[in-house]
């Protein structure tokens, strides 16, 4: 396999429209590293730049350390699996999978076992007889990597190839795809707008908003220790509540909320990174499993904060339940287990664990923690 190394690629098209700015990072050998943001952030741009189906405007580009700016896509030794499968539909899945090898002029043994060795790793060896147009999505999906597979290439490239897929589809096709990656222990760089498929899928994720890098980071350290506001929404669902507010001191420091909704003494270790923020805005973020009903019982080693707040809205999902509650000009989102609730309507006495909470600076949206926790892993 192979490492690809990105150094300040930058894409830019017609009328200075930037697609990319200066995006540095290394995809380690044998490495799964994810691609997310939400729609238009750069992520596939990205993807066909290492492919070569894109030109790069400025940066370099080195596969296993060769310099490949200017290497035709055919001659990087690299396969992708687009969104749409592509397959050719008057031949059958063998055919298909077998096509790209007999162009290449591979002799007939070596493509059979080839194709035959992909078949038996996705199991698929049912169907190779098969067009296209009798197969289900899934099968479908599972062809296209396949012949991906059979050029046993230096890198894989993934651009959102479950986007097609219903939800089911979606989980079963994601797991193979992991079990894949450790059969072959190929190096994968894979794009996605689903951050559950980030987190689920990925080594390290690169976070992308607008063009820019955001973050790069295993996804717990990601979840736990996000770098900027955008991370810390765009990472767990449901997203991150922010609040917004000023640091200030009353013997100890507080957090108050903007439209005095609620008051939060902060922790020793809080305090010692806040204190330069005193009468400065800040944004409160706190995670809705971090956001419990005070008649939950189960307490926390953590400081907790309580604060009555009216209870908007309730969503039982089974194993667990979303609520809604707002409070003047400020609501939040908790994930709590299954239990009894007031009526919609009501009051609710809700309790925030202090210690969870992050913070951040209100105009520049960076994280007000500590550098040596959120540095990104590069």
């Amino acid at each position: 396999m192979a490492t690809v190394q990105l150094e300040q690629l930058r894409k830019v098209y017609d009328r200075n429209v930037v697609a990319v700015h200066g995006a540095t990072f290394t995809v380690e050998d044998g490495e799964f590293v994810v691609l997310v943001g939400p729609s238009g952030c750069g992520k596939s741009t990205l993807l066909r730049m290492i492919a070569g189906l894109e030109t790069i405007t400025s940066g370099s580009l080195y596969i296993d350390g060769e310099y490949v700016n200017d290497v035709p896509p055919k001659d990087r030794d690299i396969a992708m699996v687009f969104q749409n499968y592509a397959l050719y539909p008057h031949m059958t899945v063998y055919q298909n999978m077998a096509f790209g090898l007999q162009l290449r002029k591979f002799p007939k043994h070596e493509i059979e076992q080839r194709v035959r060795r992909a078949a038996d790793i996705l199991g698929i060896q049912g169907i190779l007889d098969r067009k296209p147009g009798q197969l289900s999505g899934g099968q479908r999906q599972r062809v296209a990597v396949g012949r991906a597979i059979v050029r046993n290439p230096r890198v894989f490239l993934f651009d959102e190839p479950l986007s097609n897929l219903d939800a089911k589809l979606r989980v079963q096709t994601r797991t193979e795809i992991s079990k894949l990656h450790r059969q072959l222990g190929a190096t994968m760089v894979y794009v996605t707008h689903d951050q559950v498929e980030a987190m689920t899928m990925g080594s390290r994720i690169v976070v992308l908003k607008e063009g820019h890098v955001q973050q790069i980071d295993t996804p717990l350290r990601l979840y736990d220790h996000p770098a900027n506001r955008f991370v810390a929404g765009f990472i767990g669902s449901p997203a991150m509540n922010f609040i917004e507010g000023t640091i200030v001191r009353n013997g100890s420091l507080l957090f108050r909320a903007a439209d005095g909704a609620i008051a939060v003494p902060l922790t020793e270790k809080q305090s010692q990174y806040l204190g330069d923020h005193v009468g400065k805005g800040v944004t409160l973020g706190i995670r809705p499993e971090h956001i419990y009903p005070a008649v939950d019982g189960s307490d926390s080693d953590s400081a907790v904060v309580e604060d009555t707040f009216t209870l908007d809205v309730v969503e039982p999902m089974g194993n667990e339940i979303i609520l809604y509650a707002s409070k003047q000009g400020s609501s939040v989102v908790a994930r709590i287990k299954p239990q009894s609730l007031p009526e919609p309507g009501g009051p609710i006495n809700l309790r925030f664990e202090v210690s969870k909470m992050h913070f951040f600076d209100a105009t520049t949206e960076e994280s007000l923690a500590p550098t040596d926790v959120r540095t990104p892993v590069l």
